[in-house]
């Protein structure tokens, strides 16, 4: 494998942005490069998350459109087809990754796979203090972890196994279910070949379970990513889910049809065009 892309996918909040950013500065694998994803972020918080990205020691690249509702979908399109690398790693820029996430994820990356990992959910007030104090989280140990459970603000530990599983990781090779892009990867050549995300899916809700379905139709299966590769997600609101149930129904037609495996209106659009022979 050669580069890895991280596309960090971002909306109205520089600073968990700026955490997330550097938790990735502090890597201890530094063959890879960043592309933020902004979802239509206000010029003044565009402003501050491009300052972020400055004298950084990997590339970074920044994509912006205009906020026309939740395209979290697009935005991630637009990243991907911008990207150098043939290995996309999904995540969020509302999350935090330990310093061996990238080298965890080069390990576990397999031809003919695609590798969601999992996550550990921050409290809304350990989230305000995190951000207040620009903890960096990803720098601490497990007993630091385990007083955070204890307290009450994590929800769980258990992510920060490092587990040996071996084939074991093979085992649910067509489950689509809690793979989410706040942690996920895959080769480029794969999403490319399904289309990437599917721009049908408007409004918050069931995109990534769709590139999921289609590429497990497409015969990419699942390779686990639990007890290596998690990330700290910080709290927040809830997304406005009035397309939820819409999208949920196209989401089980297309669970239905094992064909289909290509999106309607994907990635290609985004891609340069090869020029007729």
């Amino acid at each position: 494998m050669k580069r890895i892309s991280v596309i960090v996918t971002t909306y109205n909040w520089p600073e968990a942005l700026k955490l997330c950013l550097d938790s990735l500065y502090a890597q201890t694998d530094r063959d890879f490069e960043i592309i933020i994803a902004d979802d239509g972020s206000r010029s003044e918080n565009l402003e501050k998350a491009r300052r972020y990205c400055a004298d950084a020691p990997v590339p970074v690249d920044y994509v912006h459109h205009e906020d026309n509702g939740f395209r979290a979908g697009t935005i991630r399109n637009k990243a991907a087809a911008l990207s150098r690398g043939d290995y996309l790693l999904f995540v969020d820029g509302d999350c935090l990754m330990l310093p061996d996430f990238i080298s965890k994820h080069r390990q576990l990356a397999e031809a003919g796979h695609f590798v969601p990992g999992n996550r550990i959910l921050l409290s809304q007030a350990f989230t305000a203090e995190v951000l207040g104090k620009a903890l960096p989280l990803y720098l601490r140990n497990w007993l630091y972890f385990g007083r955070l459970r204890l307290q009450g603000n994590i929800n769980r530990v258990l992510p920060l196994l490092q587990l040996p599983l071996g084939r074991l990781r093979l085992l649910q090779p067509q489950k689509w279910e809690k793979a989410m892009t706040c942690n996920l990867a895959v080769w480029k050549n794969d999403f490319i070949a399904v289309n990437g995300f599917d721009e049908l899916f408007e409004g918050w809700g069931y995109e990534d379970s769709d590139l999921v379905i289609r590429l497990i139709h497409a015969g990419i299966r699942r390779k686990e990513g639990r007890f290596a590769a998690p990330v700290l997600h910080l709290w927040h609101a809830q997304h406005d889910k009035s397309r939820q149930d819409i999208n949920y129904q196209r989401l089980m037609e297309r669970l239905a049809r094992q064909e289909l495996t290509v999106a309607e209106r994907g990635v290609s659009q985004y891609l340069p065009s090869v020029p007729a022979l």
